[in-house]
């Protein structure tokens, strides 16, 4: 199945059942390499990200899906890549890299594990995965919070803020900065789940 007849399908199904919508996909650049850095909430997430804007999300999902039928060639027309169980590997970094670097979008959840849509806490776990490939790759970041618990015919919103400059990010000597840059990036994704409740 091509990615456009699946993406197709995907939207139409989420609009139903969960009244998905999303505000500020003005705010993703119609092309070059981005990163699309969201909340995680749910394993509905990726495609709720993704099926809205125009252009073609990368995700990495676990190696095992893509041996399992129907679920395997799913995922792939749809854009994601395999990661080893056991946590981000030094391929899946480059894998992600080399994605960006040829100029696609590739979809993050910088907290690693999905949290509790109300959770205050939810960005102390933010992994530096994300700030690393950012620069590493000098891709553009777009800050996105997913605003809704997926509840049957209620609205949930996907917000795109506008790019985070983590370029100009300095740190001093002996600070971290890819925890600074993930901070960063995950304060504007607080912002934005701020901003529509």
């Amino acid at each position: 199945m091509s990615y456009t007849i699946f993406r197709a399908i995907l939207r139409f199904i989420y609009r139903i059942l969960f009244r998905i919508k999303a505000i500020g996909t003005e705010n993703i650049p119609t092309e070059g390499a981005v990163i699309i850095a969201s909340n995680h909430i749910s394993l509905l997430d990726p495609p709720a990200v993704g099926v809205l804007i125009k252009r073609k999300v990368h995700f990495m999902a676990k190696e095992e899906l893509f041996k399992v039928p129907v679920i395997g060639p799913l995922i792939k027309s749809f854009g994601a890549y395999p990661v080893k169980r056991g946590g981000v590997s030094i391929d899946a970094i480059k894998s992600s890299i080399n994605i960006l670097k040829s100029g696609k979008v590739m979809g993050v959840f910088p907290e690693g594990t999905r949290q509790k849509a109300d959770d205050p806490s939810a960005a102390l776990g933010a992994k530096k995965g994300t700030a690393m490939i950012a620069l590493r790759s000098k891709a553009v970041v777009v800050p996105v919070a997913i605003v809704g618990n997926y509840k049957l015919f209620r609205r949930t919103l996907i917000v795109y803020g506008k790019p985070v400059d983590i370029q100009s990010i300095t740190v001093e000597e002996g600070q971290d900065i890819y925890v600074a840059v993930t901070e960063e990036i995950m304060k504007q994704i607080n912002k934005l789940k701020a901003s529509v409740k």
